[in-house]
């Protein structure tokens, strides 16, 4: 793509975006410092996707229970839709505005704990992904676990703070991701209960 969103983002750019950035650098920078090699084993888990699918096992598990086979096959199809979306779309964004991950950035990447890496980082994939999958397993588990199931708040928090904590994006990445993923949410959410209002 010879032209695109961040070369165009670039040619416009103004002292306070150049501002906002350098104070998203210096947040990103606070937050990798904090850290020790204790705590390493702690995050490099809560980022692991692969750690949380005894979770996702479970949250469909409650999902799916009592429902009708028609519907247990709408609802994993607008799951499996809402994560292929929100995935795709911060894909775009990335190769879109073309923005370094921390890590992979030269002029930062000197100045952090953890490993170099690569790719472009605006928006955060990870937290995009399970905002999205928090709100849509609070709106549909609500009645069922009201104590316990707005948990998944923290967890989809958690899980952006650990991406900033290891270096692979900056704090605007993650919180532009969880914006995403939470309209994402709610709007499969809505679909579903369109969908299976209607047809169900």
């Amino acid at each position: 793509m010879i032209f695109t969103i961040g070369k165009f983002l670039n040619s416009i750019k103004k002292p306070m975006i150049d501002q906002l950035l350098e104070l998203d650098k210096q947040l990103l920078l606070v937050i990798n410092g904090i850290g020790n090699e204790y705590w390493d084993y702690f995050w490099y888990f809560i980022t692991n996707k692969q750690s949380f699918f005894p979770l996702y096992a479970i949250l469909i598990y409650l999902m799916c229970k009592n429902k009708t086979k028609r519907s247990i096959l709408l609802l994993l199809f607008i799951i499996s839709l809402m994560i292929t979306f929100t995935d795709q779309v911060t894909n775009l964004f990335k190769d879109g505005f073309e923005r370094l991950r921390p890590c992979a950035d030269k002029s930062i990447s000197g100045l952090l704990r953890l490993e170099n890496c690569h790719g472009f980082g605006f928006f955060s994939g990870h937290s995009s992904n399970s905002m999205a999958a928090a709100v849509f397993t609070i709106l549909m588990l609500k009645s069922k676990l009201p104590k316990y199931i707005f948990l998944m708040i923290p967890w989809s928090l958690a899980v952006g703070f650990s991406r900033i904590y290891i270096g692979k994006h900056y704090p605007f990445d993650v919180i532009c991701g969880w914006t995403f993923g939470f309209f994402s949410g709610y709007l499969f959410y809505f679909f579903y209960k369109k969908i299976s209002n209607k047809y169900i």
